[in-house]
């Protein structure tokens, strides 16, 4: 017997958090009767749980990494008919959801899986998995700007975590610099806003790591199955980061 939304997020409904959402908005039914309860628990391979009417069942865990392109939307679909990150899954059937999210404007490394247990590890906020990201930015950050990321910097929301930052690119002449930033939360565009925060504006943003994971020669618009070995060692971290924070 287990929790009924890990259940279901193991059978890649949803993440975990969604799965609760569901449970609670009275759509899951186990053995034809409503459960609405987060702590109710079932049998996976006895008992019969829908969704929406509609019977789960297990799927074939996938694990993809996609670059994504500027201009997309991280989401598998989208009202408005924009284009979304799904749309470059070329050959995938199964139905497939990011991990965490890059905004519109940003591009580089995104995580996308079926399997719920997987997403909510690495984005929950008390795993602080390191994600890396090459920000350009308008003018050069002085050190002592560095420094107040690197030792946390306050933006409307509260206070940042320390991050690692390092320069990547200084073109004196423009006016211009590319900085290595790693950050460990998940905040609504966060680099962005901690730059603005020390007078500088990002101009491209790109994710080139998550964990130990990196982009290497996946090129712009393409993804590809992460090993068995890569899934293991991204839910290592996330496990060991969560301990070291404790």
């Amino acid at each position: 017997m287990e929790r009924l939304q890990k259940i279901l997020a193991q059978a890649g409904v949803a993440s975990r958090r969604k799965c609760e959402e569901l449970i609670q908005s009275g759509v899951v039914e186990v053995n034809g009767e409503k459960v609405t309860t987060l702590g109710a628990k079932a049998d996976a391979a006895a008992d019969v749980i829908t969704v929406n009417g509609k019977p789960i069942r297990g799927e074939n865990k996938l694990y993809l990494m996609l670059n994504k392109p500027k201009g997309v939307i991280t989401s598998a679909t989208d009202p408005k008919g924009r284009k979304v990150v799904t749309d470059f899954l070329t050959g995938i059937k199964e139905r497939v959801y990011p991990v965490g999210r890059l905004d519109y404007d940003t591009e580089g490394l995104l995580l996308l899986t079926n399997d719920g247990e997987f997403a909510n590890l690495l984005t929950h906020p008390k795993h602080h998995v390191p994600k890396t990201y090459h920000a350009s930015v308008n003018g050069i950050p002085h050190g002592t700007a560095l420094e107040q990321l690197q030792k946390g910097i306050k933006l409307e929301d509260g206070m940042t975590s320390p991050a690692e930052v390092e320069y990547v690119d200084v073109d004196m002449d423009g006016n211009k610099a590319t900085v290595s930033i790693t950050i460990h939360e998940g905040r609504n565009r966060q680099v962005r806003r901690m730059f603005e925060a020390i007078g500088h504006k990002v101009t491209r943003l790109r994710r080139i790591r998550f964990g130990e994971l990196g982009l290497e020669s996946l090129r712009r618009g393409k993804f590809r199955h992460l090993t068995p070995q890569e899934v293991k060692e991204l839910l290592d971290l996330a496990r060991k980061t969560h301990k070291v924070h404790k």
